[in-house]
């Protein structure tokens, strides 16, 4: 590779850059990721991988890396309402470890529990594979130029400070909140820029569960007589646990003297620990006006910034290098056209106000103890103490249950009014957090099935396009194979139509499934104009333009 040119270059090596160079790697796009730290993870931002990133996560060939990472597979996931760990409790989630929880219907995978400092290597070690995929660390973004048919970025070594030019057909910020990329775009950001000024602390105590009597548990919640004022929870299931002190609109500084008389507050009593470090930090709700210019794009929180109830953070930015990588690779080899890069904003920013505002009405829900605390008999001994602590308790559970339970949010967003899907005139399924009903809708996620071989549907899905023939059909799928290989468009065409339940999900007797896995045109037959549907699905052109030229209302039935 020509380290001067490089046809995509990204700047910033978290999570979702890694996703993205991955993915161009495995696509073979040949790119260039930059980071100006060395790579090594202090404070772990994250550490649950949702159901969707679980899904690409088995595409890349990497889902039992995670799995199997070094997070106990045993341990409980319990969250915990307590004044403090040797005193009240008003109650709890039970939630079983990760080898016990089973796998939904809705996927063939599930959320897992994989912080970050165990997750950036898995896919350190995903990115290292491809030849195609260059890692420069220690290398700072300084500024770039866009032109019509470039974009032209100066790098600073950090180890020898030497200037280096690289010039890129596209550039993707994926350089988080602070985002250098975004600043000199000129993107701005919209929502409330300031929630709450929480500080992280990470700490070491070995056996911290052997100290009190309320067991294993993944996250504690404290709820004193000012309402919930700090949380727990255990970065890697032994001896690492990372303190929030939740704060809130107020800027305040802690001393590490205050920090330390916290963690005892929390414990209820004195006992040895170790402070790693502290992180004082903004939780914001925020999403840019737009993702893109013409050749500059931002993904993850370089583009969205949420609090982090709900844990959608990652996996949405996740969520936008697949949207964005496949893009890039039809751009790059000649079968996509500029729709669909545009399409890339159009798609993913309804996903992030979404996530946002759900994570957002978390953390209200979360704070809303500040408003109705506990009784004062909730912090005495006694009957009448046991029963104002379940009453509170009981009241807090359920007001928390929604964070616990979304896989409507991880699997439920849509793209249905993107300019590169077909639309087939249907109503959309109601968009609900804890439940999710698969739907072939064109925009949707393509739904996941157990075929008699044991693969799942998901796993047809992410190198070029693919033609589903979900029931016995006469439908000539030559004329969509035809049209494929005279624009130069990958597409496959795949008949489950024996294999059970996929029309029904499906809703049509034949889909048309996007490289990302979500459907693009679902129909009963072949129509006639499948031209026109891949000149739409590959963004040479959109579908309201289509839907124009012939003088039809946008939304027309599938196929015409």
């Amino acid at each position: 590779m020509n380290s001067k040119h490089v046809p995509v270059l990204i700047v910033g090596a978290g999570p979702v850059g890694l996703s993205l160079a991955g993915d161009l790697g495995w696509r073979g796009v040949n790119c260039r990721l930059v980071e100006q730290s060395d790579g090594s993870i202090y404070q772990p931002k994250m550490d649950m991988v949702g159901i969707r990133t679980m899904e690409f996560c088995r595409r890349w060939g990497i889902a039992k890396d995670v799995e199997y990472s070094p997070y106990p597979r045993d341990y409980p996931q319990d969250n915990v309402w307590v004044e403090s760990l040797t005193g009240y409790e008003f109650g709890r989630e039970p939630m079983v470890s990760k080898a016990e929880e089973p796998i939904p219907q809705q996927s063939p995978q599930k959320r897992e529990r994989c912080p970050q400092d165990m997750f950036d290597p898995i896919l350190q070690r995903f990115v290292s594979k491809f030849p195609q995929a260059e890692i420069s660390y220690r290398t700072e973004f300084v500024s770039f130029e866009e032109h019509d048919d470039k974009v032209v970025a100066k790098l600073k070594n950090l180890e020898t400070g030497e200037i280096e030019t690289v010039t890129a057909d596209y550039l993707v910020g994926t350089d988080g909140g602070s985002s250098s990329v975004r600043e000199q775009s000129g993107i701005r950001m919209e929502g409330k820029p300031v929630l709450t000024y929480t500080t992280n602390v990470i700490f070491r105590c070995k056996d911290l569960p052997s100290l009190h009597d309320k067991g294993k548990a993944y996250r504690f919640i404290f709820i004193g007589r000012e309402g919930t004022w700090l949380t727990i929870v255990a970065i890697d299931g032994a001896d690492r646990w990372r303190m929030s002190v939740v704060g809130g609109a107020e800027k305040r500084k802690f001393s590490e003297d205050e920090i330390n008389a916290l963690i005892i507050r929390a414990m209820g009593k004195p006992f040895e620990f170790e402070i790693e470090s502290i992180m004082p930090w903004v939780r914001r709700q925020l999403v840019a006006d737009t993702y893109s210019t013409k050749r500059v794009f931002l993904a993850g929180d370089s583009c969205h910034l949420t609090s982090p109830t709900g844990g959608f953070g990652m996996n949405t930015g996740i969520a936008d290098a697949v949207d964005l990588a496949w893009k890039l690779e039809a751009v790059h080899k000649g079968w996509g056209g500029d729709v669909l890069l545009q399409s890339y904003s159009i798609e993913r920013q309804p996903v992030a106000v979404r996530a946002v505002t759900e994570a957002g009405g978390n953390l209200e829900r979360m704070l809303e103890t500040r408003k109705k605390g506990p009784p004062e008999a909730a912090f005495h001994p006694g009957p009448e103490g046991d029963k104002a602590r379940k009453e509170y308790g009981d009241w807090y559970t359920e007001i928390m249950r929604r964070e616990w339970y979304s896989i409507g949010i991880h699997l439920g967003f849509t793209y249905y009014d993107s300019p590169v899907i077909w639309k087939d005139g249907s109503v959309a399924p109601p968009d609900e957090v804890s439940n999710y009903v698969q739907t072939g809708r064109p925009g949707h996620r393509a739904p996941h099935v157990w075929m008699k071989d044991g693969r799942s549907t998901l796993d047809l899905f992410g190198r070029g396009f693919v033609l589903l023939k979900l029931a016995p059909t006469d439908a000539k799928t030559n004329l969509f194979e035809s049209a494929a290989q005279d624009r130069g468009v990958p597409l496959q065409v795949v008949d489950i139509s024996d294999e059970d339940n996929v029309r029904a999900l499906y809703g049509a007797d034949l889909a048309l499934v996007r490289p990302d896995g979500h459907v693009a045109w679902r129909g009963d037959a072949v129509p006639a104009n499948t031209g026109d549907i891949l000149d739409v699905v590959r963004g040479v052109t959109d579908y309201a333009s289509v839907q124009a030229a012939k003088g039809q209302p946008v939304g027309a039935v599938a196929g015409a």
